[in-house]
């Protein structure tokens, strides 16, 4: 399976690294085929400039700055997304990530009436969220209604095959997590990946 792993942390030291070498370890023991972004270590721009924003609908040109991570989404049957919850949601780079590179033409296409066609990505069949949060489980899914699940369950799993499964790793109250907790993520993760 041709696998996109898009992985977004600053910090080379941290547990979102550990996730991330975790789902890389597992899924080439499974010999998949693994495009691995680090969005954070390509320097990836999240900001969407004006010409880009111009260019949005234009599906000739919209590509232009963004065309390496383009062909990756297109050519990819699963996406493995790994990235730490912030403020409630996913980090501003990977959100930029989808800003600039889920475009018409790529990810859906905008009919001249105006109508959304999502039959670009359906190839995608498998989509896997491996993340963390500060807060409680609680606090995330019930007081805060867990805007970053919302987004990718509906908006992105819409674009994807009709019957595309999301799989959800999700490790609360990381601030406070033990080593052992920490280590029996992981090992979900590393379980979770090997039946990819």
């Amino acid at each position: 399976m041709r696998v996109l792993v898009i992985y977004c942390h600053p910090v080379t030291e941290s547990f979102a690294a550990a996730a991330h070498a975790t789902v890389l370890q597992a899924l080439a023991a499974r010999r998949h085929e693994v495009t691995d972004v680090d969005l954070y270590a390509e320097g990836f721009d999240p900001a969407m400039n004006r010409q880009e924003r111009l260019d949005y609908q234009n599906t000739a040109r919209n590509v232009r700055p963004v065309r390496k991570y383009d062909d990756q989404l297109a050519d990819a049957e699963a996406i493995v997304l790994v990235y730490p919850a912030w403020w409630y949601g996913m980090p501003a780079m990977l959100k930029g990530y989808f800003d600039r590179v889920w475009l018409p033409g790529v990810a859906f296409d905008v009919t001249p009436d105006g109508r959304v066609l999502t039959d670009r990505l359906q190839q995608i069949r498998r989509i896997v969220v491996v993340t963390t949060y500060g807060a409680s489980w609680w606090m995330v899914r019930i007081a805060m209604g867990d805007p970053a699940r919302k987004l990718v369950s509906r908006a992105i799993r819409a674009l994807c095959a009709r019957h595309c499964r999301v799989d959800w790793f999700v490790h609360y109250n990381m601030d406070s997590a033990t080593p052992r907790q920490l280590s029996r993520f992981l090992e979900r993760v590393r379980t979770g990946m090997s039946r990819l």
